[in-house]
């Protein structure tokens, strides 16, 4: 696979003068790094001419966190046609009415927004959309889960299917913790409510919404009843960690997890990743047309484009996370009898799939995505859960330091930093 410096670089440069020239025939992508098989890119220019008679050239630029794409945006009304913002972001970019509807009429060409799974336009539905419906402004690309990486020659399933493993001290030096205190404490919230959500005194969609200060104050025991055993809250380098067996345990996203166990497997290491049944989190990712989009037909038909099944499959290939694009074309391409268990995926892909072999780390069965809630836009509440997280990894300097000085940084480079680093993205 090509680097993405190369395709992007090339796109900037020669989109550069089109832009200048024909914003009309001008589509900017604002996408996560090492998010999309590259070849789509070009592949799409050449399919929009070929359904509307209009020349498109794409200008792709990249971005590593959500907040510094929000922010081009809100503050300085860039004009992207197309960007993937995650679920809490969406969330807050409907509440500032940021986005545009979706409109789904693209004449002759087929419909392929309609394969988005049904379980995906049930977890867009649960998006506080401020009297708007999230699914009209949003169409889902990839999701995943949070749980644990493992390295099965230390660490049972069993272990790993509790969060409660993780107060355990012969894990001391051995724990890898994704820096990422949304996706941390959604999920270790539902795991402590777990008795009270199956009894029916608590909703798990309601609770993913709580950011009180009593349950804040009930994650950030749990906490700190383990973080002595974290040898690293980690951006990005716990996987490698895991595969050179310095980690045996890494708290992380499926899709990272998933190539960690391919890249651990060629060396001989066997790692597996397990979503604790005591609950979690399914987290996802969608494509929006902001408010100050300037090409919304061009970026219409590349959200369509993106969603036909063969792409979808191109795009897991190559990033390694699972595709929001469900029906027989992906459950066929999926399995593989001789590589998995029987399970049931039947919330995702629906009846027919009630016993079908998976990668589990990819499609969880049903019993264990039923556990698990999702993250939402905290608000003004934010700052109560940074400054949490901040005690929590012992952290001296105070939030608000970190972030202006996070933004100085950005400031200063000034230039987008196109990385490779293999099938993986940053969710910060």
């Amino acid at each position: 696979m090509k680097k993405l410096l190369t395709v992007a670089a090339a796109a900037l440069l020669a989109g550069a003068t089109v832009f200048a020239a024909d914003r009309a025939h001008t589509l900017k992508v604002y996408n996560w790094a090492d998010y999309i098989d590259e070849d789509l890119i070009s592949e799409f220019e050449q399919w929009y001419e070929e359904q509307t008679g209009e020349p498109v050239k794409i200008v792709y630029q990249l971005f590593d966190i959500n907040e510094i794409m929000l922010s081009k945006i809100e503050l300085g009304h860039e004009d992207f046609d197309v960007v993937c913002p995650s679920e809490y972001i969406i969330e807050r970019m409907l509440r500032q009415d940021l986005l545009l509807p979706i409109d789904r009429d693209f004449g002759d060409t087929p419909d392929y927004i309609g394969n988005v799974a049904p379980y995906m336009i049930e977890k867009f539905n649960q998006i506080e959309g401020y009297g708007k419906n999230a699914n009209d402004y949003s169409v889902g690309y990839m999701w995943g889960t949070v749980g644990m990486l493992y390295n099965t020659k230390y660490v049972t399933r069993e272990e790993a299917s509790s969060w409660y493993t993780l107060q355990d001290p012969k894990w001391k030096g051995k724990l890898f913790v994704k820096d990422a205190f949304r996706d941390i404490y959604t999920s270790l919230l539902i795991a402590l409510n777990r008795d009270r959500i199956d009894s029916g005194e608590l909703d798990l969609e309601k609770i993913s919404f709580d950011s009180s200060d009593e349950s804040i104050a009930q994650v950030e025991a749990f906490l700190d009843t383990f973080k002595d055993n974290v040898s690293g809250w980690e951006a990005d380098f716990g996987k490698e960690r895991m595969t050179q067996e310095k980690a045996w345990i890494n708290v992380t996203w499926s899709g990272d997890a998933q190539w960690a166990v391919e890249e651990a497997r060629e060396v001989g290491v066997s790692l597996d990743y397990a979503v604790p049944e005591d609950g979690s989190i399914v987290w996802f990712d969608g494509w929006v047309i902001p408010k100050y989009a300037k090409n919304v037909k061009a970026a219409r038909y590349f959200i369509n484009f993106m969603c036909k099944p063969e792409n979808a499959l191109r795009n897991m290939d190559v990033i390694g996370y699972v595709s929001c694009i469900g029906g027989d074309e992906i459950l066929e391409a999926m399995q593989d009898p001789e590589a998995y268990e029987l399970e049931d995926a039947s919330y995702f892909f629906g009846p027919e799939a009630t016993a079908v072999a998976l990668n589990p780390i990819m499609y969880p069965p049903t019993a264990l995505v039923e556990r698990c809630g999702m993250m939402h836009d905290s608000g003004d509440r934010t700052d109560k859960l940074l400054e949490m997280w901040s005690r929590v990894k012992g952290d001296n300097a105070g939030v608000v330091t970190y972030i202006i000085l996070g933004v100085a940084v950005l400031a200063l480079i000034g230039v987008l930093v196109f990385r490779k680093k293999g099938k993986k993205h940053g969710r910060k």
